[in-house]
């Protein structure tokens, strides 16, 4: 394919916009005030811009954010959003998909093999951001491929590694060694899982992007109700890549990778409403990658092809 035929593929949704044949429909509020935008982050301390951002995450003691971007960069902004700091290679991040603080702000990191590392592998940095350990993945056959891409760490110090596409979820110790798997199935089939979170009650809740659907668990890894059904049309969820608990309210919002939206959900998992869709400007999203939220009510969306973290005021 030539670079020509390539720009039309790129701009094609603007272009069938423009002359009316493809109608984007502006972002959805059942309750117009709910939601608020409020700025965006577009650059790095160095005034770089962002590129591809995947993932976002809030220090919950802090209210700092941490933003992981396409250039393999970890970079974290103060709870006004100035940005303070970023680690890359020369601190031994190289290949970074998720990140988890534990309650003694140690920041664990799922990287994939690298350069520097030729192992998949969780890298665990000191509160200080001085690299303490790596933590590989053992125990169980095929454990060598296991690539770990999100986490989160329980009141305990337990780890939960999802992969990108794994059937089942890892628990391992403090220490790293694996304890239990959390897999959840449909009809008898195992499902993929794609990510994993924990609330500030300790509740689980792993996002099976394939099937469309979270799947909740108490603090003792019991599946207690799952939610969320394959489509493409409000209230369904066509790619979900990531859930974050607003800690004040119990709603979630489940970002949607393929839809542009954030669709919201109460606590009991009943489809609320949802804002988004896709475009260019302030409160549209392009491929929406990952969610979080702070203990303000802000929203963050790592707004993936738009090259942004937008954020929201929910309450």
């Amino acid at each position: 394919m030539n670079i020509s035929n390539m720009n039309v593929i790129r701009f094609l949704p603007v272009l069938l916009v423009l002359f009316g044949i493809l109608a984007v429909p502006g972002p959805v509020h059942a309750e117009p005030d709910a939601i608020i935008y409020q700025d965006s982050i577009l650059r790095d301390d160095e005034e770089d811009r962002l590129s591809l951002p995947s993932f976002v995450m809030v220090d919950p003691k802090m209210d700092e954010l941490y933003v992981v971007d396409g250039r393999s960069r970890i970079m974290i902004y103060t709870s006004d959003l100035f940005p303070l700091y970023t680690m890359n290679s020369e601190s031994g991040v190289e290949s970074p998909h998720g990140l988890a603080l534990d309650d003694q702000g140690n920041l664990y990191v799922a990287q994939s093999a690298s350069k520097g590392n030729s192992r998949h592998r969780i890298s665990v940095y000191k509160p200080c951001l001085r690299k303490d350990r790596d933590i590989y993945i053992e125990g169980f056959e095929g454990a060598g491929t296991f690539l770990p891409y999100r986490l989160a760490i329980d009141k305990k110090g337990n780890i939960f590694v999802a992969s990108s596409h794994n059937r089942g979820v890892l628990v391992l110790n403090s220490e790293g060694t694996l304890i239990d798997v959390l897999s959840p199935d449909e009809e008898g089939k195992k499902v993929t899982l794609t990510n994993v979170a924990i609330n500030d009650t300790g509740r689980i809740f792993l996002v099976s992007e394939d099937a469309g659907r979270i799947y909740m668990y108490d603090r003792n890894r019991k599946m207690i109700a799952s939610f969320g059904e394959k489509g493409g049309s409000s209230g369904k969820l066509s790619r979900p890549r990531a859930v974050a608990i607003d800690s004040f309210t119990g709603n979630m919002f489940v970002v949607d990778y393929m839809r542009h939206t954030i669709t919201i959900f109460s606590s009991s998992g009943s489809y609320m409403h949802e804002f988004g869709g896709l475009g260019w400007s302030a409160g549209w999203f392009q491929h929406p990658n990952d969610v979080t939220i702070d203990s303000k009510g802000r929203l963050f969306v790592a707004d993936y092809f738009n090259h942004r973290v937008q954020i929201f005021k929910t309450r």
